[in-house]
């Protein structure tokens, strides 16, 4: 085999393997049926490239999983999603998701509590509220994890 054969094959190989590398991630979502916010942010999750399976359920259904999830009320938010292992409540921009999935914190996720406006999903024109992603750890406690202005 001669050297561009051996270069053309190896990169059509390098070609065929990347979309499996690059595989986005699976975030599954729990949100109410009636939420327009929540289905935003769905609309959100996917156009950054994560592959969202969104579930619509009961309030009572949706409050014991951010029970099990460990989200206590002052974290939550109104819609609950589960990427990798991790917790995420609210609308948490898909940029600290990436990151929170690069990184693996000893964590059991992110949370932004409330509907801040200007968040990802609660876009209301030019407005826009200051808020932070909180990191929770696994004693409840949380910590910044990103600010955004």
């Amino acid at each position: 085999m001669n050297r561009r054969r051996f270069i053309s094959m190896a990169m059509g190989t390098l070609a065929i393997a990347r979309p499996a590398l690059a595989a986005p991630a699976r975030i599954e979502v729990y949100k109410s049926p009636t939420c327009g916010c929540c289905s935003a942010w769905v609309e959100h999750m996917a156009r950054a490239g994560f592959a969202v399976d969104a579930q619509d359920i009961d309030q009572e259904a949706l409050n014991a999983l951010k029970a099990r999830s460990g989200i206590t009320p002052d974290l939550a938010s109104c819609h609950t999603a589960l990427v990798d292992g991790f917790v995420v409540e609210g609308h948490v921009p898909a940029s600290d998701v990436e990151r929170l999935l690069a990184e693996r914190p000893d964590a059991i996720g992110l949370s932004v509590p409330g509907m801040p406006i200007g968040s990802p999903g609660m876009e209301m024109g030019n407005q826009r509220d200051a808020f932070d992603a909180l990191l929770v750890m696994g004693d409840g406690s949380t910590r910044v994890f990103q600010r955004h202005a």
